[in-house]
Formats: C-alpha cells, sequence, structure tokens
C-alpha cells in the first residue's frame, strides 16, 4: 500500500505548481508525463494519467469476459487458438 503525503506547493502567477519530488515518485510520473485532474467539491484527486486511462478500460471491460462465454484459462486459450489459426490461415 501506497503511503500518504502530505505537503504543498505554491501557486505561481500563471497558474503553475512544482510536484514535491515525493508525490512524483509515488505517481510515477517524470518529465513530459501527463497527470489528469479529477476535481469533486472542494478535494481534487490527481493521477498518473495513463493509470487513469488503464483504470478506465478496465471498469468499461468490466464483465465482458463472462458475456463472451470465457470463464476458464482453456477457453481463452482456445479463442487465441481459433483466432490466430484465422489470420494464418485466411
Amino acid at each position: 500500500m501506497k503511503s500518504i503525503i502530505v505537503d504543498n506547493a505554491k501557486v505561481m502567477s500563471k497558474g503553475q505548481i512544482t510536484l514535491p519530488k515525493e508525490v512524483r515518485l509515488q505517481l510515477g510520473v517524470d518529465t513530459g508525463d501527463k497527470v489528469i485532474f479529477i476535481a469533486e467539491g472542494d478535494r481534487v484527486i490527481m493521477m498518473n494519467a495513463a493509470v487513469y486511462a488503464m483504470k478506465i478500460l478496465q471498469s468499461s471491460m468490466e464483465g465482458e469476459r463472462e458475456k463472451s462465454g470465457l470463464f476458464t484459462d482453456d477457453d481463452i486459450n482456445a479463442l487465441i487458438k481459433e483466432i490466430r489459426n484465422e489470420v494464418e490461415n485466411p
């Protein structure tokens, strides 16, 4: 589990802030990476944008495996074999 970091940053004239090093490390962001802000009332959640995108994708895919009739690893492996066969032998 990640630790809770409490720190502050000063807002500069152009609305820019510098993220504290510990926050950048915990979010896994570096120069050029993007972050996303989710504002709710008087609170803001900041996340690594790539991590947020993956969470949204995972959420949207929830339940699709069952809808497709894939219940076991064998079901998934059989589907992979079927698709490979279709691609390799059109």
